[in-house]
């Protein structure tokens, strides 16, 4: 476990380094235009695409991207109003500010938002970013009901005292029509690393755990399978449109691959994305989810 945490921590380590650009080439998928080195904490990005089309991260979070391009396109004309739950430092949030619209950021750590107001800063999209201090759990009590047209929850249902709850919190804010983008760790993958680092015990505790937890010292309360998170929202009242894997390849491919042929690993990940079992083997699945009108 030990391993594969560290693992994922280079991974991400990359990403503050670099930024891939990607099209979509009029199919809804991106596609790899350049590798272009960034100053880490930054959110300017050179020569980016159209607004509705956006700057795209990595190969690792491309699928993501992808899902809500096709929102995003779906939309355009108009600014939106998003909540991004959990967003941290701003790896969603500036990049839909530099599109135009007016994010609204809730993170329970001050560090992370004080990152986020600098790097909106820097990006000069501060006057449509607004963070918010609060934990998850209290996100009811923090933004008006019906008030966005799109609510990102990425990585913190894994971890919040009550997911029901959120996910209820979350479909209140929406406005009739809008969309939820949930991105949650899967358990089929934890099993699969803990196993294949030879962790079999911790492997056996994710596999029988009803919340695919390994025990008090796991650093998530519980996983998902597609299955469970889609029941989940159902039962808020959202209604899946989609659901795919995320980082299907991209943790357990060699460093050295990856950056030496990021297209290849991109069209790799985005081929299996929506495909089981590929997609249930997945780091993280994305669940993409609307409320009714």
């Amino acid at each position: 476990m030990v391993g594969d945490d560290r693992r994922r921590e280079r991974v991400g380590a990359r990403e503050g380094i670099g930024r891939l650009l990607l099209t979509g080439a009029g199919t809804g998928w991106p596609r790899l235009v350049r590798v272009e080195r960034t100053q880490i904490g930054s959110g300017a990005v050179r020569g980016r695409p159209a607004p509705a089309s956006g700057p795209y991260p990595a190969p690792r979070t491309a699928v993501v991207w992808a899902v809500l391009r096709r929102e995003l396109d779906r939309l355009t004309g108009r600014a939106l109003t998003v909540l991004d739950v959990g967003g941290g430092t701003g790896g969603f949030a500036v990049p839909l500010a530099e599109a135009g619209h007016r994010v609204t950021v809730v993170d329970a750590s001050p560090d992370a938002l004080a990152a986020l107001t600098r790097r909106a800063a820097e990006a000069g999209v501060a006057d449509r970013i607004r963070a918010v201090q609060g934990d998850g759990d209290a996100l009811a009590g923090l933004v008006e009901p019906a008030s966005a047209d799109l609510v990102l929850c990425h990585a913190v249902l894994e971890v919040v005292d009550d997911p029901a709850g959120v996910v209820a919190a979350l479909a209140t804010a929406l406005r009739p029509g809008g969309a939820a983008s949930v991105l949650v760790a899967s358990r089929a993958a934890a099993v699969l690393s803990r196993a294949m680092n030879g962790h079999l015990d911790v492997a056996a505790a994710l596999l029988a755990d009803p919340d695919g937890c390994a025990g008090p010292r796991d650093t998530l309360r519980r996983r998902y399978d597609a299955e469970g998170a889609g029941a989940l929202l159902g039962a808020a009242g959202l209604r899946v449109e989609q659901t795919h894997g995320v980082r299907v390849f991209a943790d357990l491919i060699p460093a050295a691959a990856a950056d030496g042929d990021p297209q290849a690993l991109l069209d790799l990940e985005i081929a299996a994305a929506a495909r089981p079992p590929y997609r249930d083997m997945a780091a993280q699945l994305h669940l993409f989810a609307r409320r009714p009108e």
